[in-house]
């Protein structure tokens, strides 16, 4: 009893001493790796630190801000505060939106969930924001029931228009079928047969502004689903709207409408839009002007367009789109998030119009940062394709430093622009990651060499298993020493060759290029197969222990070794030929399936984004079986610490002369075996990047130098090595005799000074056999 006392003292010293030694270590290792990552961010940094307020982004050399701010560095307020209406209450509402009310329409009526009213915050004419009276709609209507009253929008059509605008003030709650009923209904009012009341129609524009707020998802479902072309239909009715409003503009967040009168003095006219300090258009920030000459952007010009008029002399419009999203191609694919106007220039007339031509530039708005502007093509919607189209426009290159475009007639028009990602391909690995799998490449390899060469000394059953796994380890280092660098980082690319050949006019299929790299795809397929595959063979090495040492009295199933051969090699590759094909399949054959299976920035499995992660293929080809086995290996590491490593036997001489010491020095090099030390990477995934960068050492440290740790538990400690190796140790020092002559050491002596300096190194019981293999002669017992 005194002995367990003793002991359970020792184990319980032991391992605090270990905790408080490695919560110092890692508190030293986090400091420096703070003080390292904060150095490299602030010398990377050329921008100050929180320049840019309240949310704004720093982008092309300027502030980016949200709605709710403006000004040099987003510190004025744009916004109205929170108010009251009768009963209603109100959030913070932008200037020129509608705030819905916070007060929802009652479960069990038909606009359930949606906001009873909307309010809006305008600007006085002296610039002082005010708050309008609220409009209140009915919990009794939604957009599809607004749908069936066109027929009554002659007689109704204010109210139909304000139900409208309340039933989408909140575009995160727009579904696709929303969207077609919205737009049929906004399309009849704005048609000049329905005649709709002018208030209506300007109502109309701010629910058109706040439709374009819903996600391109939603839009891409409603374009498939509109058999009656509603998209095409409202742009068309828009167009004729704005060549009725003699001379006034129309300015929401996301549209802009302007009407121009013209006389027999005045033959071209000049619109503009200005950037502004967010990406919404804003009142004041459009301009027109009569008789120009020719186009005259500056820095601060976004988009201009020069109608030549010719001998028509009546009225001309505009209207401006801040997106897309009506403008549905089926050749044209966007992917980038970045703000592409849409301009509609249109004459009234009431025949042709031969003498017509238009002049554009367009400086569109991107993230410089990560964006490469390759090559753009000029173009037209096309009301008969419903798709975009290039007959009659060319390519303009008078005005350096815009896209100049030239077309002879009048429509809505556009530049689709294509894309080089700036990506940052690393410059190599860390000089960590390079010395640890290097360790390892070279452990490994020995490490095969020695279970092969002296299994039949040994006699054990372990090498198959070993083998596997150390074969499929250093397969997997190997490629990711030499090959996980994509090579298209070498590839020397130009930031000024824009392709602007005016007779280059083609559309394109997408807005961002990429390099192809094959090669970089198959390696990426590789290392996602060999990592699934050492996984695999770390969970079957855990089974087979789990076999062997805690069902002892029970034979391995039948065929044991061919079952887990097959699944140890062939269960990853069926995971990863799955993986593949499906991302093949879904891309439908074009040039850039790859990658959404591979990264650009090394060969390595794609990072998907946020909101596509449940669907990526990365969670579940990876992640996912990858977790599973941990949690098995974990939960089989747990059985075998508390069953064999760390239970107490006072009949067993053996058991009771290991220290309480090499226990937990073994029980963690067993966790390393297993792979338990991987469960580290999801640290990684932890927001903080001071905690992350601290476990990212850890890890890197612990898991490059796996193959490292194998040779020493699986090679090193082996009796037949350390034979082996005080053979050589006694033949060099033979030969160093030789050369000068020094007092004999007896092969007892050197076989004791051997064993005294690799007796460091923790050893199991002998009960573990399978960590420590028998010999067939036994060697010197040294105490």
């Amino acid at each position: 009893m005194r002995y367990c006392h003793s002991c359970n003292v020792r184990v319980l010293v032991a391992v605090v001493c270990g905790l408080l030694t490695g919560v110092v270590l890692g508190l030293g290792v986090w400091r420096m790796a703070v003080r390292i990552h904060r150095g490299v961010s602030t010398s990377v940094s050329s921008t100050p630190v929180q320049f840019c307020r309240n949310g704004g982004t720093w982008q092309n050399g300027r502030c980016i801000c949200t709605d709710e701010w403006k000004g040099l560095r987003c510190t004025i307020a744009n916004f109205c505060e929170n108010s009251t209406y009768m009963s209603y209450t109100f959030g913070r509402i932008p200037v020129g939106r509608y705030g819905p009310s916070l007060q929802t329409c009652g479960v069990g009526t038909v606009n359930a969930g949606n906001p009873i009213a909307t309010r809006l915050c305008n600007v006085s004419e002296d610039g002082e924001m005010r708050l309008e009276n609220a409009t209140i709609g009915s919990c009794s209507e939604n957009l599809q029931t607004l749908e069936k009253q066109i027929n009554n929008i002659t007689t109704e059509s204010k109210n139909i228009s304000s139900e409208a605008q309340i039933l989408t003030a909140d575009a995160s709650k727009l579904t696709a079928e929303d969207i077609t009923s919205a737009t049929r209904v906004i399309g009849q009012i704005f048609n000049e047969t329905r005649k709709a009341e002018d208030e209506a129609k300007k109502v109309a524009i701010t629910t058109v502004s706040q439709i374009l707020d819903a996600s391109e998802e939603v839009f891409q479902k409603a374009a498939e689903t509109d058999n009656e072309s509603s998209f095409s239909t409202l742009i068309e009715q828009m167009e004729n709207y704005s060549l009725s409003l003699d001379d006034e503009t129309v300015v929401q967040p996301n549209i802009a409408i302007q009407s121009v009168t013209l006389d027999n003095t005045e033959s071209n006219v000049l619109f503009s839009v200005q950037k502004g300090s967010s990406d919404s258009l804003v009142s004041g920030g459009t301009s027109v002007t009569k008789n120009a000459d020719r186009l005259n952007p500056d820095g601060q010009t976004e988009l201009q367009i020069l109608l030549k008029t010719g001998a028509n002399k009546d009225a001309c419009g505009f209207v401006v789109y801040q997106n897309h999203k009506l403008f549905q191609s089926k050749t044209f694919t966007a992917t980038s998030d970045f703000s592409q106007k849409i301009i509609s220039g249109k004459i009234k007339a009431s025949g042709q119009v031969p003498d017509v031509s238009v002049q554009m530039v367009f400086n569109p708005t991107y993230d410089k940062r990560e964006l490469q502007l390759y090559s753009y093509a000029c173009v037209y919607w096309n009301f008969l394709t419903k798709d975009w189209d290039t007959h009659g426009c060319q390519k303009d290159v008078s005005i350096e430093g815009f896209l100049g475009c030239r077309c002879n007639h009048t429509t809505n028009f556009a530049v689709l622009m294509t894309f080089k990602k700036d990506y940052r391909y690393p410059k190599s690995l860390d000089v960590l990651s390079n010395i640890g799998c290097a360790l390892s490449i070279a452990g490994l390899a020995l490490t095969i060499i020695f279970q092969i060469v002296t299994r039949k000394v040994r006699k054990t059953s372990v090498t198959w298993v070993l083998v596997s796994l150390c074969t499929s380890m250093l397969i997997f280092n190997l490629l990711f020493v030499f090959g996980i660098e994509n090579s298209n980082k070498n590839l020397k690319e130009s930031d000024s060759n824009i392709n602007s050949n005016p007779a280059d006019n083609k559309i394109p299929v997408r807005d961002t290029i990429d390099t192809p790299n094959p090669s970089c795809t198959v390696i990426a397929a590789l290392l996602h197969y060999f990592l699934l595959v050492t996984f695999a063979w770390n969970g079957l090495s855990a089974t087979q222990l789990y076999f062997l040492l805690i069902r002892t009295m029970k034979p391995l199933p039948p065929h044991f070794i061919v079952v887990i051969s097959l699944v140890g090699w062939g269960v990853p590759a069926i995971v990863v030929g799955v993986t593949i094909g499906i991302i093949y399949a879904q891309s439908g054959n074009k040039s850039y399936w790859e990658l959404d299976y591979r990264q650009e920035e090394i060969c390595w499995l794609a990072i998907p984004k946020s909101s596509n992660f449940i669907k990526s293929p990365f969670l579940w080809s990876f992640i996912i079986p990858v977790t599973i086995i941990l949690l098995i290996n974990i939960a089989i590491f747990v059985v075998i610490t508390v069953k064999v490593l760390w239970k107490s036997n006072q009949n067993l001489t053996s058991t009771r002369k290991v220290s309480s010491l090499k226990k937990i020095l073994s029980t963690l090099s067993i966790a390393v075996v297993f792979g338990v030390t991987w469960i580290l990477a999801y640290a990684m995934l932890i927001n903080n990047d001071d905690i992350r960068i601290v476990f990212s050492y850890i890890f890197c440290l612990f898991n490059t130098t796996q193959g490292l740790q194998i040779f020493i538990l699986y090679t090193v400690r082996t009796k037949v090595f350390q034979s082996e190796a005080s053979k050589v140790l006694k033949s060099l020092s033979s030969s160093f005799d030789r050369a000068k002559p020094v007092p004999s050491v007896s092969p007892l002596r050197l076989r004791i000074r051997m064993y005294n300096m690799l007796r460091s190194i923790p050893s199991l019981h002998e009960r573990f056999r399978l960590l420590e293999p028998s010999v067939m002669t036994e060697e010197t017992s040294v105490s």
